[in-house]
């Protein structure tokens, strides 16, 4: 999965992609690195970011579902919204996936939302409000309480009709460092093995702070974290920098 933001603010590439003819080339070069996914987010969730209504992501998206629909109709678009309008609006439009971070906590129709169009759900473990959802909170035992989040959620969408979900343990949003890396090391234990795992860690300040580098000089530590989810049974990777990560992809197809 290749991220593409349409954020003037994003913490490492605000500003980029932010108009049609920029956000066109990079999904161009995320698909010929080898994305097969392009998520889409038009709101920055990084801390003290910009706060955007429904609307403002839905004038921001603008046209670029459907350009990109058109121009590549072989990628597969997952929209990284937390408002149900949003995933309304993108589903006119013809995404394919609705990847929320929210886990339906910030908008009370989401997963009734996500039950009517029938797309599949990436459902991420975090915080229950926007407010607190960078909170640092030190779990006693972090596996658990994700494990513990999933089931109740799950059991929900299910109860609405929401069959394919894809789960996201949520790294970068109200854990400590030290959680992070052990969630790293039970990644195989997250939701049971059950559902496919989204693994999100490009350009990560746990990765980086503790190493005192920048969110752009991390790769060899991302590539071999990545390697290390995969063996543990990963399915998706959302990153920056696809051509790296398809290299360790590679790799580990390789090994097996």
């Amino acid at each position: 999965m290749g991220i593409l933001n349409l954020t003037p603010d994003s913490f490492s590439d605000g500003g980029k992609f932010n108009n049609e003819n920029a956000a066109l080339k990079q999904t161009e070069k995320l698909l010929r690195e080898g994305a097969e996914i392009i998520d889409i987010g038009p709101q920055s969730t990084r801390p003290n970011a910009e706060f955007l209504s429904s609307e403002e992501e839905i004038n921001r998206i603008g046209n670029m579902i459907s350009r990109i629909k058109k121009e590549f109709p072989e990628a597969l678009i997952s929209l990284d919204t937390f408002y149900a309008d949003t995933v309304r609006f993108g589903f006119n439009e013809g995404i394919d996936i609705v990847n929320d971070i929210s886990g339906g906590q910030y908008d009370a129709e989401m997963f009734d939302t996500v039950a009517e169009t029938k797309l599949p759900y990436i459902l991420m473990h975090i915080n229950p409000s926007y407010e607190t959802m960078h909170d640092k909170i030190r779990f006693e035992d972090i596996t658990l309480e994700v494990n513990r989040y999933f089931s109740e959620k799950v059991n929900l969408l299910r109860e609405k009709g929401v069959n394919d979900i894809i789960l996201d343990p949520g790294f970068g949003f109200g854990k400590t460092v030290e959680d992070q890396m052990k969630m790293i090391s039970e990644v195989e234990y997250l939701g049971f093995g059950r559902l496919p795992l989204l693994i999100g860690i490009s350009r990560k300040s746990f990765i980086y702070k503790p190493l005192g580098k920048s969110p752009m000089d991390i790769n060899e530590e991302t590539q071999k974290l990545h390697l290390k989810v995969l063996e543990q049974g990963a399915k998706i990777l959302r990153v920056h920098d696809v051509a790296e990560a398809k290299e360790t992809l590679t790799q580990f197809l390789l090994k097996k």
